[in-house]
């Protein structure tokens, strides 16, 4: 197969999936080995960008997406309704990054670190499609355990979450001495 023929096939899947397909699906697609279609795609990828076009293709993880470019948001939200906008407040988004940093993680390991309830956090999180079930813990009850979506990377504009900011030591002390602050503040009131 020409490579022609084989960027206008990942063209027409990506374009039809609307989701995002692992590479995997694709090097199968196209009948070739993982990293001549991951070569293909970054190709592609490179072609959309260089030509200023409407769409781009996006990495996540081991998976491959057409979206459209972000630059003609304003365009789109003429044509089509606008999409509805939630807001993320500092409890939510103390309890994803809870979630992005120690995952696979149950609600109560979320609790304890956070010192309070997180139910409507979680809940909130999980209907935003931030988080996940991923699987059940091994322990009386099974509760469930939570980790990131590929909206979440999405969201936040990161192709894995090796890309997250390492949090050093200083960083983590300041954290917990926060922490600590604030839950001395809900017991004085």
């Amino acid at each position: 197969m020409d490579i022609k023929k084989a960027k206008a096939i990942l063209e027409a899947i990506l374009f039809t999936m609307g989701a995002s397909v692992s590479l995997d699906v694709l090097a199968q697609a196209v009948e070739q080995d993982r990293e001549t279609t991951q070569r293909l795609l970054h190709t592609m990828m490179d072609e959309y960008a260089a030509a200023g076009r409407g769409i781009r293709l996006i990495e996540l993880e081991d998976s491959f997406q057409m979206c459209s470019n972000p630059d003609y948001y304003e365009y789109l939200i003429r044509v089509a309704s606008q999409p509805k906008k939630y807001a993320l407040t500092d409890v939510l988004l103390e309890t994803l990054s809870i979630v992005a940093y120690r995952q696979p993680i149950a609600k109560a390991e979320i609790e304890a670190i956070r010192g309070v309830n997180s139910d409507h956090a979680v809940s909130r999180l999980v209907e935003y499609d931030l988080i996940e079930e991923v699987g059940r813990l091994n322990a009386p009850g099974r509760p469930i355990l939570f980790g990131t979506t590929e909206a979440f990377l999405r969201h936040f504009g990161i192709g894995s979450l090796e890309e997250l900011p390492e949090i050093g030591p200083e960083q983590m002390e300041e954290f917990k001495q926060e922490a600590e602050e604030e839950i001395q503040l809900r017991l004085d009131i």
